[in-house]
């Protein structure tokens, strides 16, 4: 870590500008995971320990630089107020003179959320004085929003342009400090499993992970794409058609490393999307015309847990099927389950937040992973470039 953290510089009777991510699932205005919150409490209560005020700063959803009132941040400074059993204000804007002459004023130990930074398209522009106004908030700038860390935003590079010290959480050092095992020598051997829908957006991570891994584990919809780019029956399932010299030239990655990644050899396959549908396992090559790829079969289920046994290192990013619905789950919880034996053989388990995230709370697993990331989109970033925006933008150790 050759950035400075909160550990490096003595923070005390300050203003504190804390940036955090706290886009939280939410339904009818209440929060339905509040990890997010959680994960960030460390570094508060150290803030609030040496006596400084908090001026908190996070996104929700995307706006789009418009006023949209569901996606506001006031039900999410409720529940910190809750988990911090302390009074947390909350200001309806995260810029202008009524909110600068209320964080000019605070006293120490108080706390203030700011709305959503994100009601300003500024903000996803990376405006420089946008930047320099949510500055003028804080005498410190204090960076906890690692899964914001891939963006370049204003909020996340901007800002500490204009208010040094800039420095890093104790939620984004831990971050930093396990994905980082994934880059050095990571005990052997080393699989990854990959799943998810999308695999343009994945080319490079799989094809870092193919040549650093023992083996590469491949799931979800993104599946059905290196089927469909073989000339194969998918049904009805999603994929990618502009993706199929990506999954080709992948493919052929592979088997140059003899044959290092694996696709399901079966799929569990439904009429419809819901928990109530009619689903049978159909091998890969056998998928009726007019079902749906919903999750792995229960062959696939095996032959990926018998890979996971051997692992020393495991990492996950993006569920195997579509969790959410409890009939089609099976796969995604069964790897997990695998990944948590790794873990308690001593080994190394990592899950690279997002869905794989969600998919671990659900299935009441957050305790028995080495790491459980915040950051889906960040995580994957970071696999490809150690050096996220957000990081390099805060202040270097002396």
């Amino acid at each position: 870590m050759h950035k400075m953290t909160i550990n490096d510089l003595k923070i005390e009777n300050k203003r504190v500008l804390l940036r955090v991510d706290f886009n939280v699932p939410m339904e009818n205005g209440e929060i339905t995971d509040d990890m997010r919150i959680s994960f960030t409490l460390p570094t508060i209560k150290k803030l609030l320990k040496n006596n400084n005020s908090i001026v908190i700063i996070s996104n929700l959803r995307r706006p789009n630089g418009k006023v949209i009132p569901e996606y506001s941040l006031k039900p999410v400074a409720k529940r910190l107020s809750e988990l911090l059993n302390q009074k947390v204000d909350f200001l309806p804007d995260c810029v202008g003179p009524e909110t600068l002459k209320y964080t000019r004023n605070m006293k120490k130990g108080q706390i203030v959320f700011l709305e959503n930074v994100r009601f300003h398209k500024e903000e996803m522009d990376n405006d420089p004085k946008f930047a320099e106004e949510l500055s003028k908030n804080g005498e410190v700038f204090v960076n906890d929003a690692f899964s914001a860390c891939h963006r370049q935003h204003a909020s996340i590079v901007g800002v500490p342009k204009f208010l040094n010290p800039a420095v890093a959480g104790y939620q984004l050092v831990k971050e930093i400090k396990n994905l980082s095992i994934l880059f050095d020598s990571p005990p052997d051997p080393f699989v990854a499993i990959v799943g998810g829908s999308k695999v343009f957006s994945k080319i490079t991570v799989l094809k870092n992970l193919l040549q650093r891994v023992d083996r590469l584990l491949i799931g979800g919809g993104m599946t059905f794409t290196f089927f469909a780019s073989w000339g194969m029956g998918i049904g009805k399932s999603v994929f990618e058609p502009d993706s199929f010299n990506v999954a080709i030239d992948i493919f052929e990655m592979s088997e140059k490393l003899k044959g290092r990644m694996l696709l399901p050899v079966d799929i569990m396959v439904a009429k419809e999307i819901n928990q109530d549908s009619q689903v049978k396992t159909v091998g890969y090559d056998h998928m009726p015309q007019d079902w749906i790829g919903v999750d792995i079969g229960q062959a696939t289920i095996q032959l990926y847990m018998d890979e996971i046994s051997k692992a020393k290192t495991v990492f996950i990013n993006g569920p195997l099927g579509i969790f959410e619905i409890d009939k089609f789950s099976e796969g995604t919880r069964a790897i997990l389950s695998a990944m948590t034996e790794v873990k308690n053989n001593g080994g190394i388990a990592i899950v690279g937040g997002g869905d794989s995230a969600a998919a671990v709370h659900k299935f009441k697993l957050d305790g028995q992973m080495t790491h459980v990331s915040t950051g889906g989109g960040a995580s994957l970033e970071f696999m490809k470039d150690l050096d996220l925006p957000g990081i390099a933008a805060l202040s270097d150790k002396k």
